[in-house]
C-alpha cells in the first residue's frame, strides 16, 4: 500500500507518523513545497528574540529523524493537481520538472496562506521591507532585511497571536514598534475588558498601540514606508522603516477543489470527522479544511494542535482504521512580555449563535495564597448557560508564571466533558500554598459566576 501525504508540517508529518507506527509496512511518500520538514511554525516569533537559536532548533524532528520512521520524503516539491479517478498525483519539483507519483491513499495538507485583507502594497514586498510571517522562507527574508537594513522602527499590522508575539521579539530587538488593529481592542478572540489587560501591557513595554484602525495601503515615501487607512472613520497614516502585516489566514483549496472536493465554513474544505473530502481515496486535514467544533458544529479555526489531531486521525483512517476527530474548543494561550492570556469554548456572542443563552462575568482571583510571598491575581472570565448551567467557555489574563496554560486546559477538559458550571467545585484540584488555594482560581471564578446568576435570577 502506499500512502502520499502532501504537506511537510503539522497535518501532513502526522499522517505520515501514524500510519508508519500503526503499519510498518506501509509504504508512505510525504511531498513537501519547500526544504523545512516539520518545522515549528509557532516557534518563529521565538527565534526573532533570540530565545530560540539557531534556526534549525524549530524543527521538531530532523530530516534524518523523519526517515528513520521509514517515511520518504519529497522536498522542494509542489503538487499542481491530482488525478482522482487514476489515482496519480502530478507534481513539479525545484527545476520545473514535471511527475506523477501513483498513490493507494493521498492526504492532502496544504495549509493556508497569509491573509493581506485586501491591503494595497503597490509591489511592495520584502527585499523593499514589506513582510508577512508565515514560512521559513518568511522567516529568512525578514531576517536578512533586519540584518541588511538595521531598522529601528517597525509596523505591525495586526494584534492576533502573531502579531502580539512578533511585538515582543521586534521590541527585544530594539526596534519601535506600532502596533495596528482593526477591532476596538488587541487579541480579539478575547472579550474586550481583558484586550485591555493585554493593551496595557504592550503600552507598558513601550509598543505604540493604535485600534480601530482599517489599513488600505502601504507606499513608499521619503520618510520610509508609510500605512495609510482609516481610524475610526478619520484619515491616518503611519511611517516606519518595516511593516509586517499578519492580519490571518485563507486556507488553500485549489488542489482540492480543481480536483472536485467542496468548499464550506471560511472557504476551507468539507471533510467530515474522518477527515474524508468525499473524493474516493483522498483525504484532508489541517489548516485548509474546516473545523468540527464541539460547541459550534462545522466552523473554520486553523490550529496546530487542531491541525496535529486531524492528521493523525486522517493517517489511522487512510490505512483502514475508524478513527474520529473528536473536535475543536478552540483552546489558545499567548505570552506577551510578562502576561499570559488564555481561552477556550465560546464568548457570549458565539454562545448566541450556538442556541444558547449565555452569561458571562470576570472575577480577580490569586494564582496563590496571598501570604507567601510572590501571589499575582488573575482575571478569569467564565461564560455559561442560563438555563442549563453548562460551561460554555473561559478567558483568563496573567502574570507569566501564574499557571495560565494549566487553568485553561482544565476549563478545556470540563468543556470536552460537558460539565456544568457549578460542578467545577467538585473537581480535585492540587493544593499547597506557593501553588494554589484550596479554592483554586478556577473554582473561585465559576462560584462567582453561580453567585452572579443567583443575582439575575432573583432580581
Amino acid at each position: 500500500m502506499h500512502l502520499v501525504a502532501i504537506g511537510g508540517s503539522d497535518a501532513g508529518i502526522s499522517t505520515a507518523l501514524r500510519a508508519r507506527e500503526l503499519d510498518p509496512s506501509v509504504d508512505v511518500t510525504v511531498v513537501v513545497a519547500d526544504s523545512y520538514p516539520n518545522f515549528s511554525i509557532c516557534g518563529i516569533p521565538y527565534y526573532f528574540s533570540r530565545e530560540v537559536n539557531p534556526w534549525q532548533s524549530l524543527a521538531h524532528r530532523t530530516h534524518a529523524d523523519l526517515e528513520a520512521t521509514g517515511m520518504q520524503l519529497r522536498l522542494d516539491t509542489l503538487a499542481t493537481g491530482i488525478d482522482v479517478a487514476g489515482q496519480q498525483l502530478t507534481v513539479r519539483d525545484a527545476n520545473g520538472q514535471e511527475s506523477t507519483i501513483a498513490y493507494d491513499e493521498l492526504m492532502v495538507g496544504t495549509g493556508a496562506s497569509p491573509s493581506t485583507a485586501g491591503i494595497e502594497a503597490g509591489g511592495l514586498g520584502p527585499d523593499d521591507g514589506v513582510h508577512v510571517l508565515h514560512s521559513m522562507g518568511d522567516t529568512f527574508a525578514l531576517e536578512r532585511y533586519l540584518d541588511e537594513h538595521q531598522p529601528a522602527t517597525a509596523i505591525i499590522v495586526g494584534a492576533g497571536y502573531v502579531g502580539l508575539e512578533m511585538a515582543e521579539a521586534l521590541t527585544v530587538r530594539g526596534l519601535h514598534v506600532t502596533q495596528l488593529q482593526r477591532g476596538p481592542e488587541v487579541l480579539s478572540t478575547l472579550d474586550p475588558e481583558l484586550g485591555a489587560l493585554v493593551h496595557d501591557e504592550l503600552t507598558r513595554h513601550g509598543v505604540d498601540v493604535v485600534t480601530g484602525t482599517r489599513v488600505q495601503q502601504i507606499t513608499r515615501t521619503a520618510a520610509g514606508l508609510t500605512v495609510t487607512g482609516q481610524q475610526n472613520g478619520t484619515e491616518f497614516a503611519r511611517t516606519a522603516d518595516l511593516v509586517l502585516v499578519v492580519v490571518g489566514v485563507r486556507p488553500n483549496t485549489s488542489l482540492l477543489t480543481e480536483a472536485g472536493a467542496s468548499t464550506g465554513a471560511g472557504g476551507a474544505v468539507v471533510v467530515d470527522e474522518q477527515m474524508r473530502t468525499g473524493l474516493p481515496h483522498v483525504w484532508a486535514a489541517g489548516d485548509g479544511v474546516v473545523t468540527h467544533h464541539r460547541l459550534l458544529g462545522i466552523t473554520y479555526l486553523p490550529l496546530g494542535t487542531t491541525s496535529h489531531k486531524q492528521g493523525r486521525v486522517a493517517g489511522e483512517n487512510a490505512i483502514g482504521g475508524d478513527a474520529r476527530f473528536a473536535g475543536s474548543l478552540g483552546t489558545q494561550v499567548v505570552k506577551v512580555f510578562d502576561l499570559v492570556a488564555a481561552r477556550t469554548g465560546l464568548r457570549d456572542h458565539e454562545a448566541i449563535t450556538a442556541g444558547h443563552t449565555p452569561l458571562s462575568g470576570t472575577a480577580i482571583a490569586d494564582d496563590h495564597k496571598a501570604y507567601y510571598p510572590g501571589a499575582k491575581p488573575l482575571s478569569i472570565r467564565i461564560t455559561g448557560d442560563t438555563g442549563t448551567g453548562l460551561l460554555l467557555g473561559a478567558q483568563l489574563v496573567g502574570a507569566r508564571g501564574a499557571e495560565i496554560a494549566k487553568r485553561v486546559d482544565t476549563y478545556a477538559t470540563a468543556l470536552h466533558h460537558g460539565m456544568t458550571v457549578d460542578a467545577m467545585s467538585d473537581l480535585d484540584l492540587s493544593y499547597t500554598p506557593p501553588l494554589g488555594s484550596p479554592w483554586d482560581a478556577v473554582q473561585v471564578a465559576t462560584q462567582a459566576w453561580s453567585r452572579q446568576l443567583r443575582a439575575a435570577v432573583s432580581v
